[in-house]
């Protein structure tokens, strides 16, 4: 019987293969995201350095009096939104987008919509 690889599987499969094009460096460094199904996570990294510069959770303090549940795309708005004020007051305003081989649907799009909103540029 041939056993079918989860979709985890095949989400870190393209993500590896994403990677090795979507480098973030001292100018724009890379905002990943993250998903499982009770929360979100967005980070800006400099991969010149190997240095997280920002980041931001459904687990941060900020975001969880705001919201009832980190898993839905109300959370993933907060997420972005917090995410870009602290990589702005850092002084990043433009970051690459890697989506860390999710399709832009859903939470990821609301992410990397609010975080635009925000003030990043990517």
């Amino acid at each position: 019987m041939i056993k079918k690889p989860n979709s985890n599987v095949a989400r870190v499969r393209k993500h590896a293969r994403v990677r090795k094009k979507v480098v973030g460096t001292t100018e724009r460094p890379r905002l990943n995201v993250f998903r499982s199904l009770n929360h979100i996570y967005a980070q800006v990294i400099d991969d010149s350095t190997g240095k997280t510069l920002a980041s931001a959770s459904t687990l941060d303090k900020e975001i969880k009096g705001k919201v009832a549940f980190g898993g839905n795309k109300d959370a993933a708005k907060e997420v972005g939104k917090l995410v870009a004020t602290k990589a702005v007051n850092s002084g990043i305003k433009k970051v690459v987008f890697d989506r860390g081989g999710y399709i832009y649907h859903g939470r990821v799009k609301e992410l990397a919509e609010a975080a635009r909103e925000a003030g990043l540029e990517f």
